[in-house]
């Protein structure tokens, strides 16, 4: 997976080469070396003729073909196109790419903040970075991309390249998206300004009440167990003796961070995840060793179909050892290990040795055939087609993958984690015109406006008060519809209706954020998450189900209510 713009600008190298046959020896030299490393001494003879008859062609063209041509460019095709035939996640970058690619989770960037993926020559938006310009827009996991300021992004021949080139740019200019979105017949517009896309990866930590807690993990960066051990020791020292841990589109990152949280959870020597390849050099084990901070007390934890990699190793190990609820909708599903490795001009190798999987046995990884990425990318299409997203009972285990947990009760493998307790996607609120004034930014622009005009006032009170008081009048309300009208969005008095929570709800948090919480320097966003969270299904359902969890902890699994789906 792939950010737009943690990943730098991407440019073609200017530097062409020039002298083919260095060109192949390089190319020669450096597949013979990688398969030397990766297949503990077999035979090279194929490796070595495939090598020599591409080197060849490649001298044919540099000197012979009736054009000039950038051979360094037919390099960086012809490697991406072999990657295909292979699984949907090994890849690679040129020199530049790598360079940003390193830099999602390392450092802050410019850019419109998603998380995204290239499938069978498509965009697909795996999930807009919390905090960032696109979540702030209404662009959601499973958007195509299909033009950035109306140039085509989709089609044969689409690059990471190109991605970065035009996602990427200087703060505060904007981009206009033609986005198709599924369940939508007509494409969705947006303009979505470039912002700095913050570098913390716990976006809220806070106490829902005297007891209990919510932290929200939006990635797992370098910075990410950090953040995470300040928060949980804050909490801690406020009284916390339940815990909401949302790992909610969070697309993974460092498998060592979610370890590390793990082990905050997870008391003795326990599995915490494992890998398995066909090269037993990479086959590891990691366990828990530390005395966690928080290895006593009901956790709830919350995925949903946007949840990935690292996220998934973290909730799949406290689930397999009874340690935490899992609650939402089945995670994402990639389970499969990338090393990267890098190539003699700086460019990278992203190849996958292994697979990951839960203490219990069970493999992370969905489903895919082998050169055939167009279906892996359609998963989320068909999860909305066939109404897992709404529908427990949708579901569909595969009987011949039945793992045990360690007190007995029955999980899953086949793709992704699926959740204890099942909560459907809600989207009653859901109208054209609430996605309108998402593309234009109305909702954001409008909160943003008032609090300006507003902030002197309400600093008078806490933000506890603007919680609890606060109400976005229908005087208000109606300014932000005589906002949309000017910027051509029609008047719809039955969707107005329909989508009035999400709108006054969003207003009020954006309020919210920007008077009381702009001045923090800790990338928490816990005034947005306090406003919006109690309107949001799972995380009122997680709320409810505490009873459960703690018996979950206590051993007692004779009433604990589990997903119930369809054998296949």
């Amino acid at each position: 997976m792939n950010q737009d713009t943690p990943q730098a600008p991407i440019r073609n190298s200017r530097s062409v080469v020039k002298l083919p046959i260095i060109i192949g020896l390089t190319l020669a030299a450096g597949m013979l070396i990688g398969s030397t490393f990766f297949s503990g001494g077999k035979s090279l003879t194929d490796v070595a003729k495939n090598s020599a008859k591409f080197r060849e062609v490649l001298m044919y063209i540099e000197n012979n073909y009736v054009d000039s041509v950038n051979t360094q460019e037919l390099v960086d095709y012809s490697i991406s196109k072999m990657l295909e035939k292979l699984d949907p996640h090994t890849s690679y970058f040129n020199s530049e790419e790598a360079t940003a690619a390193r830099s999602q989770l390392e450092s802050g960037f410019d850019g419109i903040g998603v998380e995204f993926n290239i499938y069978n020559d498509t965009v697909y938006v795996v999930t807009p970075l919390s905090g960032g310009p696109s979540e702030a827009a209404g662009i959601q996991s499973g958007d195509r991309i299909l033009t950035v300021n109306k140039e085509k992004l989709s089609g044969p021949g689409v690059t990471n390249a190109q991605v970065y080139k035009l996602l990427r740019g200087k703060r505060g200019s904007k981009v206009d998206l033609a986005i198709e979105r599924v369940g939508l017949k007509d494409k969705m517009n947006f303009a979505v300004l470039r912002d700095r896309i913050p570098t913390y990866s716990v976006d809220a930590a806070y106490m829902v009440d005297k007891e209990i807690g919510y932290i929200k993990v939006s990635r797992f960066s370098e910075t990410t167990f950090d953040e995470f051990k300040s928060a949980l020791s804050t909490l801690k020292s406020d009284g916390l003796k339940k815990l909401i841990l949302d790992l909610r589109g969070n697309p993974g990152g460092y498998m060592e961070r979610a370890t590390s949280m793990a082990d905050e959870f997870i008391a003795g020597d326990k599995l915490l995840v494992y890998t398995e390849g066909k090269d037993s050099r990479f086959d590891r084990k990691t366990r828990s060793h530390v005395q966690g901070a928080f290895e006593q007390g009901p956790v709830i934890v919350l995925v949903d179909e946007g949840s990935a990699s690292a996220s998934e190793i973290l909730a799949g190990a406290l689930q397999d050892h009874d340690r935490a609820l899992v609650v939402g909708r089945r995670s994402y599903g990639k389970g499969l290990v990338q090393m990267p490795i890098k190539l003699s001009d700086n460019s990278e190798l992203r190849l996958t040795i292994s697979r990951y999987f839960t203490p219990s046995g069970r493999s992370i990884q969905k489903p895919y055939e082998m050169g055939k990425g167009e279906d892996y990318s359609q998963d989320l299409s068909h999860r909305y087609e066939s109404g897992e997203l709404f529908f427990a009972d949708s579901i569909k285990f595969d009987k011949s993958k039945v793992y045990k947990t360690d007190g007995g009760r029955t999980v899953y493998g086949g793709g992704g984690i699926t959740p204890d307790i099942f909560v459907p996607r809600d989207t009653l609120t859901n109208s054209k015109y609430l996605f309108e004034l998402y593309s234009k930014n109305i909702i954001r622009e409008y909160a943003l406006r008032y609090a300006n005009e507003n902030s002197k006032k309400l600093e008078k009170q806490t933000f506890n008060n603007f919680l609890a008081s606060f109400d976005v009048t229908d005087t208000m309300l109606a300014e932000l519809v005589k906002d949309a009208s000017k910027a051509g969005i029609k008047p719809n008095d039955k969707e107005l209706k329909i989508s009035k929570p999400v709108i006054v709800s969003q207003t009020k948090a954006i309020i919210g954020r920007y008077v009381y919480g702009r001045k923090q320097k800790s990338g928490l966003n816990n005034e947005v998450f306090q406003v919006l969270n109690p309107t949001d299904n799972v995380y009122v359902k997680a709320l409810q189900l505490f009873g459960e969890a703690s018996q979950l902890e206590a051993g007692d699994f004779s009433s604990l209510n589990t997903v119930k789906g369809k054998e296949k």
